[in-house]
């Protein structure tokens, strides 16, 4: 009979699935002003403009990308807008989001 194989680990504990790492750091949110899908980014090569505050979310700064998933033609990446984490957060104190 042949040995048992080391790339398998037969008696290793379970490794819980990594979720966020899975989809890719997406999730779905609801709230008041619609559904979103949400994408937090460690950060990218160029500046956005924050929907939020209208400031701009520097280079480099780790930051949330969100789109709507309820519109008429579902995901519209073309509609992806990157806001600071915090103002993501507080959007639903300030009301209905500009476009």
């Amino acid at each position: 009979m042949g040995r048992r194989s080391t790339k398998r680990p037969y008696g290793s504990e379970h490794v819980e699935l990594d979720v966020d790492r899975a989809t890719g750091g997406r999730r779905s949110e609801t709230a008041a002003d619609g559904e979103w899908t949400v994408q937090r980014v460690r950060g990218s090569d160029r500046a956005y403009r924050c929907p939020g505050c209208d400031q701009l979310v520097s280079a480099g700064t780790p930051h949330v990308v969100a789109w709507r998933t309820d519109g008429l033609f579902g995901e519209a990446l073309d509609d992806r807008r990157h806001w600071h984490t915090s103002c993501w957060q507080a959007r639903a104190r300030r009301g209905p989001t500009r476009r």
